[in-house]
Protein backbone atom coordinates (compact mmCIF):
# COMPACT_ATOMS: atom_id res chain seq x y z
CA UNK A 1 0.00 0.00 0.00
CA UNK A 2 1.40 3.50 -0.99
CA UNK A 3 2.33 5.79 2.16
CA UNK A 4 0.49 8.85 2.10
CA UNK A 5 3.09 12.04 1.14
CA UNK A 6 2.97 14.41 3.88
CA UNK A 7 4.42 18.10 4.38
CA UNK A 8 4.35 19.85 8.06
CA UNK A 9 4.62 23.86 7.68
CA UNK A 10 5.38 25.52 11.03
CA UNK A 11 7.71 28.07 12.45
CA UNK A 12 8.10 26.46 15.88
CA UNK A 13 10.73 23.46 15.22
CA UNK A 14 9.14 21.46 18.43
CA UNK A 15 5.71 21.42 17.36
CA UNK A 16 7.11 20.51 13.97
CA UNK A 17 8.78 17.39 16.08
CA UNK A 18 5.90 16.88 17.71
CA UNK A 19 3.48 16.50 14.69
CA UNK A 20 5.91 14.51 13.12
CA UNK A 21 6.01 11.98 16.01
CA UNK A 22 2.21 11.74 15.98
CA UNK A 23 1.57 11.29 11.84
CA UNK A 24 4.54 8.57 12.26
CA UNK A 25 2.48 6.92 15.29
CA UNK A 26 -0.59 6.89 12.95
CA UNK A 27 1.65 4.88 10.33
CA UNK A 28 0.85 4.74 6.49
CA UNK A 29 2.42 8.30 6.15
CA UNK A 30 5.97 9.01 4.63
CA UNK A 31 7.30 12.51 5.35
CA UNK A 32 8.20 14.53 2.47
CA UNK A 33 9.11 18.01 4.01
CA UNK A 34 8.95 20.24 6.52
CA UNK A 35 8.45 23.88 6.00
CA UNK A 36 9.29 26.89 8.58
CA UNK A 37 7.41 29.61 7.00
CA UNK A 38 4.72 30.22 4.24
CA UNK A 39 6.98 30.97 1.57
CA UNK A 40 9.23 27.46 1.56
CA UNK A 41 5.59 25.58 2.22
CA UNK A 42 4.83 26.85 -1.15
CA UNK A 43 8.00 26.45 -2.88
CA UNK A 44 7.88 22.20 -1.09
CA UNK A 45 4.30 21.88 -1.79
CA UNK A 46 5.49 22.24 -5.34
CA UNK A 47 8.76 20.10 -5.50
CA UNK A 48 7.05 17.23 -3.26
CA UNK A 49 3.71 16.86 -4.19
CA UNK A 50 2.59 16.18 -0.94
CA UNK A 51 -0.96 14.54 -0.65
CA UNK A 52 -1.39 16.25 3.05
CA UNK A 53 -0.18 19.36 4.25
CA UNK A 54 -0.65 20.08 8.41
CA UNK A 55 0.16 23.84 8.52
CA UNK A 56 0.24 26.31 10.98
CA UNK A 57 -1.68 29.66 11.03
CA UNK A 58 0.82 31.94 12.27
CA UNK A 59 4.08 32.12 10.19
CA UNK A 60 6.63 34.38 8.17
CA UNK A 61 5.98 36.08 4.80
CA UNK A 62 3.11 34.18 4.24
CA UNK A 63 0.46 33.03 6.14
CA UNK A 64 -1.15 29.35 6.35
CA UNK A 65 -4.06 30.73 5.32
CA UNK A 66 -2.28 32.78 2.19
CA UNK A 67 -0.13 29.40 1.41
CA UNK A 68 -2.80 27.51 1.80
CA UNK A 69 -5.11 29.87 -1.06
CA UNK A 70 -1.93 29.18 -3.65
CA UNK A 71 -1.71 25.53 -2.68
CA UNK A 72 -5.56 25.18 -3.72
CA UNK A 73 -5.29 26.91 -6.97
CA UNK A 74 -2.24 24.52 -7.83
CA UNK A 75 -3.42 21.51 -6.55
CA UNK A 76 -7.21 21.51 -4.65
CA UNK A 77 -7.28 17.99 -3.99
CA UNK A 78 -4.46 18.53 -1.65
CA UNK A 79 -5.92 17.71 2.02
CA UNK A 80 -5.15 20.87 3.90
CA UNK A 81 -5.22 20.34 7.95
CA UNK A 82 -4.68 23.57 10.01
CA UNK A 83 -2.69 22.93 13.22
CA UNK A 84 -2.64 25.80 15.40
CA UNK A 85 -3.39 27.57 18.54
CA UNK A 86 -5.04 30.14 17.40
CA UNK A 87 -8.65 29.39 17.20
CA UNK A 88 -10.14 32.66 15.69
CA UNK A 89 -8.74 31.68 12.24
CA UNK A 90 -10.63 28.53 11.89
CA UNK A 91 -13.64 29.73 9.34
CA UNK A 92 -10.85 31.70 6.91
CA UNK A 93 -9.29 27.82 7.44
CA UNK A 94 -12.72 26.36 6.16
CA UNK A 95 -12.71 29.18 3.25
CA UNK A 96 -9.73 27.63 1.58
CA UNK A 97 -12.19 23.86 1.82
CA UNK A 98 -9.62 23.09 4.81
CA UNK A 99 -9.84 19.45 5.84
CA UNK A 100 -9.62 19.58 9.63
CA UNK A 101 -8.73 22.11 11.97
CA UNK A 102 -6.37 20.95 15.26
CA UNK A 103 -6.08 23.18 17.93
CA UNK A 104 -3.13 23.41 20.84
CA UNK A 105 -1.87 21.49 22.34
CA UNK A 106 -2.98 18.55 20.53
CA UNK A 107 -4.60 15.56 21.94
CA UNK A 108 -3.45 12.04 20.33
CA UNK A 109 -6.75 10.78 20.18
CA UNK A 110 -8.04 13.79 18.63
CA UNK A 111 -4.96 13.53 16.06
CA UNK A 112 -5.22 9.91 15.40
CA UNK A 113 -9.18 10.45 14.71
CA UNK A 114 -7.57 13.26 11.53
CA UNK A 115 -5.08 10.71 10.49
CA UNK A 116 -8.10 7.72 10.25
CA UNK A 117 -10.33 10.12 8.21
CA UNK A 118 -7.49 10.87 5.88
CA UNK A 119 -6.44 7.39 5.39
CA UNK A 120 -10.48 6.70 4.60
CA UNK A 121 -10.29 9.16 2.11
CA UNK A 122 -7.56 8.45 0.69
CA UNK A 123 -7.60 4.49 0.32
CA UNK A 124 -11.27 4.73 -0.90
CA UNK A 125 -12.05 2.75 -4.21
CA UNK A 126 -15.84 3.45 -4.65
CA UNK A 127 -16.60 0.63 -7.58
CA UNK A 128 -17.91 3.05 -10.37
CA UNK A 129 -19.75 2.48 -13.57
CA UNK A 130 -17.74 2.84 -16.89
CA UNK A 131 -20.52 3.11 -19.31
CA UNK A 132 -21.95 6.74 -20.06
CA UNK A 133 -25.15 8.23 -19.26
CA UNK A 134 -26.54 8.81 -22.54
CA UNK A 135 -27.10 13.17 -22.98
CA UNK A 136 -30.84 14.59 -23.30
CA UNK A 137 -31.56 15.37 -26.30
CA UNK A 138 -31.46 18.95 -25.79
CA UNK A 139 -28.06 18.73 -25.05
CA UNK A 140 -27.02 16.89 -28.62
CA UNK A 141 -25.28 19.35 -31.37
CA UNK A 142 -24.56 22.09 -28.92
CA UNK A 143 -21.19 22.66 -29.02
CA UNK A 144 -18.89 24.51 -26.66
CA UNK A 145 -15.98 26.69 -28.69
CA UNK A 146 -12.72 26.79 -27.26
CA UNK A 147 -9.50 28.26 -28.06
CA UNK A 148 -5.99 26.29 -26.88
CA UNK A 149 -2.26 26.67 -27.92
CA UNK A 150 -2.96 25.07 -31.71
CA UNK A 151 -5.71 27.06 -32.16
CA UNK A 152 -9.56 26.40 -31.76
CA UNK A 153 -11.76 23.36 -30.22
CA UNK A 154 -15.29 22.08 -30.23
CA UNK A 155 -16.85 20.29 -27.40
CA UNK A 156 -19.91 18.49 -27.55
CA UNK A 157 -21.87 20.19 -24.82
CA UNK A 158 -23.32 16.78 -23.67
CA UNK A 159 -19.88 14.92 -23.67
CA UNK A 160 -18.49 17.88 -21.47
CA UNK A 161 -18.04 15.36 -17.77
CA UNK A 162 -16.16 17.64 -15.84
CA UNK A 163 -14.35 21.35 -16.31
CA UNK A 164 -11.98 22.06 -13.57
CA UNK A 165 -8.47 23.98 -13.22
CA UNK A 166 -5.62 21.74 -12.99
CA UNK A 167 -2.10 24.24 -12.51
CA UNK A 168 -2.49 27.10 -14.68
CA UNK A 169 -4.86 25.17 -17.24
CA UNK A 170 -8.64 24.43 -17.37
CA UNK A 171 -8.99 20.91 -18.32
CA UNK A 172 -12.40 19.52 -19.81
CA UNK A 173 -13.19 15.70 -19.56
CA UNK A 174 -15.12 14.70 -22.17
CA UNK A 175 -17.23 11.14 -22.30
CA UNK A 176 -15.01 8.04 -23.82
CA UNK A 177 -12.07 9.03 -22.14
CA UNK A 178 -11.42 12.16 -23.79
CA UNK A 179 -10.47 15.63 -22.69
CA UNK A 180 -9.39 19.11 -24.07
CA UNK A 181 -6.96 21.71 -22.90
CA UNK A 182 -7.18 24.93 -22.55
CA UNK A 183 -6.07 28.58 -20.92
CA UNK A 184 -9.66 29.81 -20.53
CA UNK A 185 -10.73 30.53 -17.03
CA UNK A 186 -13.08 28.26 -15.61
CA UNK A 187 -15.61 31.51 -15.27
CA UNK A 188 -15.75 32.43 -18.76
CA UNK A 189 -16.76 28.63 -19.45
CA UNK A 190 -19.49 28.57 -17.40
CA UNK A 191 -20.62 31.50 -18.64
CA UNK A 192 -21.44 29.65 -21.77
CA UNK A 193 -22.71 26.43 -20.08
CA UNK A 194 -26.27 25.61 -20.25
CA UNK A 195 -27.31 26.50 -16.04
CA UNK A 196 -29.74 23.50 -15.94
CA UNK A 197 -27.44 20.98 -16.87
CA UNK A 198 -23.55 22.20 -15.02
CA UNK A 199 -23.04 23.87 -11.83
CA UNK A 200 -19.73 25.58 -10.40
CA UNK A 201 -19.17 22.83 -7.15
CA UNK A 202 -16.22 24.95 -6.22
CA UNK A 203 -14.08 27.37 -7.24
CA UNK A 204 -12.52 24.73 -9.16
CA UNK A 205 -14.56 22.68 -10.41
CA UNK A 206 -17.67 22.85 -12.70
CA UNK A 207 -19.58 19.43 -12.68
CA UNK A 208 -22.43 18.00 -15.31
CA UNK A 209 -25.27 17.82 -13.50
CA UNK A 210 -26.20 14.45 -15.99
CA UNK A 211 -23.33 12.47 -14.89
CA UNK A 212 -23.48 12.93 -10.82
CA UNK A 213 -22.93 9.37 -9.70
CA UNK A 214 -22.73 9.63 -5.87
CA UNK A 215 -21.02 12.08 -3.23
CA UNK A 216 -19.17 10.86 -0.66
CA UNK A 217 -17.86 13.28 2.63
CA UNK A 218 -14.24 14.57 2.18
CA UNK A 219 -13.84 17.07 4.80
CA UNK A 220 -15.91 18.99 7.66
CA UNK A 221 -17.37 21.41 4.84
CA UNK A 222 -16.56 19.53 1.82
CA UNK A 223 -17.51 16.49 -0.15
CA UNK A 224 -16.51 14.47 -3.45
CA UNK A 225 -18.74 14.24 -6.53
CA UNK A 226 -18.42 11.19 -8.29
CA UNK A 227 -19.39 11.25 -12.16
CA UNK A 228 -20.29 8.40 -14.61
CA UNK A 229 -18.06 7.45 -17.73
CA UNK A 230 -14.59 8.68 -15.46
CA UNK A 231 -13.00 7.92 -12.78
CA UNK A 232 -11.92 11.67 -12.02
CA UNK A 233 -14.25 13.34 -9.36
CA UNK A 234 -14.72 16.47 -8.28
CA UNK A 235 -14.89 18.75 -5.15
CA UNK A 236 -18.11 20.27 -3.65
CA UNK A 237 -18.23 22.81 -0.87
CA UNK A 238 -21.44 22.16 1.47
CA UNK A 239 -22.88 25.55 0.32
CA UNK A 240 -23.18 24.00 -3.16
CA UNK A 241 -24.42 20.75 -1.91
CA UNK A 242 -27.35 22.25 -0.58
CA UNK A 243 -27.92 24.06 -3.86
CA UNK A 244 -27.41 20.29 -5.73
CA UNK A 245 -29.84 18.87 -3.63
CA UNK A 246 -32.47 21.41 -4.38
CA UNK A 247 -32.23 20.45 -7.86
CA UNK A 248 -32.35 16.90 -7.29
CA UNK A 249 -35.22 17.32 -5.66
Amino acid sequence: MTNIRTLIADDDIGMRLIMRKFIERGGGFEIVGEAQNGEELVRLHGETKPDVVFLDVEMPHLTGVEAAKIIQDVNPKTILVFATAHEDYRKDAFEVYAFDYLTKPFKMDRVMTTLEMIKTRFFQTPERKKDTQKQEKMLVGQKLMLKHKEGIAFADVGEILLVQREERSTVIELSGGKRLVTSEGLSDIEKRLPTDRFLRTHKSYIVGLDHVEAITPYGRWTYIVQLRGTERDALITAEKLDELEKIFR
